[in-house]
């Protein structure tokens, strides 16, 4: 099954590569950078995923989706990533930058959806990065 997912994730990024090449319109074209970054996300290849949700976000700032999975990947609840690592190997300073570094993407994300990512806000709440009204 695995091998499986590997090979639609690999056509599927084939065809997104592709789709970059003949689109022009950069609203679409972000819908597809976002979905490459989705891609490299699933495959645990964060740094290239972040690379992607940035291409996206410059050619639309509003798509609160790639302000969310970059904080995930910074704060790391759901990959293992970043700061939940950098806690792991006691580099607490570290940790404390990628979490505020996450606070920042989570903010930028319910700024474009304020009924949203509940359980970032809440996050936000508990580690005080936030004070919502």
């Amino acid at each position: 099954m695995l091998a499986q997912s590997e090979g639609n994730y690999a056509e599927a990024l084939q065809n997104y590569y592709e789709a970059t090449r003949l689109e022009i319109d950069p609203y679409d074209r972000s819908y597809i950078l976002y979905n490459i970054g989705l891609i490299h996300t699933s495959n645990g290849e964060h740094t290239k995923a972040l690379e992607y949700y940035f291409r996206a976000l410059e050619r639309n700032p509003f798509l609160p989706q790639a302000f969310n999975n970059m904080a995930v990947i910074w704060e790391g609840t759901t990959y293992s990533d970043r700061g939940e690592q950098a806690i792991l190997q006691g580099d607490s300073e570290i940790a404390e930058a990628w979490f505020d570094q996450a606070a920042e993407y989570w903010k930028q994300a319910i700024a474009l959806t304020p009924g949203n990512y509940i359980e970032a806000q809440n996050w936000l709440k508990i580690t005080k990065r936030f004070e919502f009204e």
